[in-house]
């Protein structure tokens, strides 16, 4: 059976990042003829090269807020992985505009360049956040969103997907590594509120995701899998559970600027336009004409519709390699 990527030029926006990474190394499992990791950072794409060792990986250097580095960098491009993108709540809220730049100037060069190259797919990586936004960084990824949905209207040969994830465990400057740091280093835990649900989906599962929504060729589509969230607490509790001791403290520090208690990943305005998508995941799309897809049976889709508990949080950390 022939694989989606046989053959295929992959160009990964943000491709030395924690998603690119595990991406570029699904992809080089593939007969992929080239992957293009497309980031600015330079110690951080010569570090990626050395790491793979793989003649099929290229490295350029370059800001997605640079319209012309990216028309070059899409030449021949089939598919496009737009990963880039400024992540950290509180840093989108102190440097509001730094973040325009990256995650709507930036989507929309990409979204152009892609247009510009005829290339074949475009897939945007979004965030629950983005779901009914209160800080700068949904906002931003919420108008990534837009752009990437509104330009699959264009006619283009391009056509235009979209994933939404939740917390990614692992990736840089996520909540359970730091938190593991934190007991290890000063044995205790800082939690904002200790009320707080969460997301959390593996490296792996994001990953799946994405493929998911490139396999699907449905143009201007938005894909979410189906996840489990979890209380904070509990995740604080299992963590000192097994890296700390009856002395391990938590500290309830508030919540910080532009932070929800809860997040969703369907709200109740999209709910009516979301569908079952095989036995993992809905896609939400505008106009539906399939027939063949099952309309949700829920309201809207929140961070505490299902909770696990202690032992299936610590099953989710072992499967994740956070419990050594």
């Amino acid at each position: 059976m022939q694989n989606q990527f046989d053959n295929k030029i992959i160009m990964i926006t943000g491709g030395s990042g924690s998603w690119g990474n595990e991406l570029i190394k699904q992809l080089l499992k593939t007969n992929v003829r080239e992957i293009r990791s497309y980031a600015r950072g330079e110690l951080a794409q010569v570090l990626l090269k050395r790491k793979f060792d793989d003649s099929r990986l290229k490295i350029i250097i370059g800001d997605v807020r640079d319209y012309g580095q990216m028309k070059f960098a899409c030449k021949n491009v089939n598919i496009v992985f737009h990963l880039s993108a400024l992540k950290h709540v509180p840093i989108a809220e102190e440097f509001v505009y730094e973040a325009i730049k990256t995650n709507i100037n930036g989507t929309r060069n990409a979204i152009r360049a892609s247009i510009d190259n005829n290339v074949e797919k475009f897939v945007d990586v979004s965030t629950d956040k983005a779901c009914l936004p209160i800080n700068t960084y949904g906002i931003a990824k919420a108008m990534g969103e837009k752009l990437s949905i509104s330009a699959s209207k264009l006619n283009s040969k391009t056509q235009f997907m979209v994933i939404r994830a939740g917390n990614v465990m692992g990736t840089n400057g996520s909540v359970i590594p730091f938190w593991i740091d934190q007991i290890k280093k000063f044995n205790k835990i800082t939690i904002t509120d200790k009320n707080m649900t969460r997301y959390f989906m593996t490296l792996q599962e994001a990953i799946k995701l994405l493929f998911v929504a490139t396999e699907s060729d449905i143009n201007g589509a938005l894909f979410v899998m189906k996840m489990p969230a979890c209380k904070i607490l509990d995740l604080a509790e299992v963590l000192i559970e097994h890296y700390g001791n009856k002395d391990t403290k938590i500290e309830e520090i508030g919540n910080r600027s532009g932070e929800k208690l809860h997040e969703l990943l369907i709200s109740e305005h999209e709910s009516p336009n979301a569908y079952e998508f095989g036995k993992n995941y809905y896609t939400i799309i505008n106009n539906c004409d399939d027939f063949s897809l099952t309309p949700v049976d829920f309201k809207e889709y929140s961070s505490t519709t299902y909770l696990m508990d202690k032992i299936e949080i610590k099953d989710m950390l072992n499967k994740g390699g956070f419990l050594v």
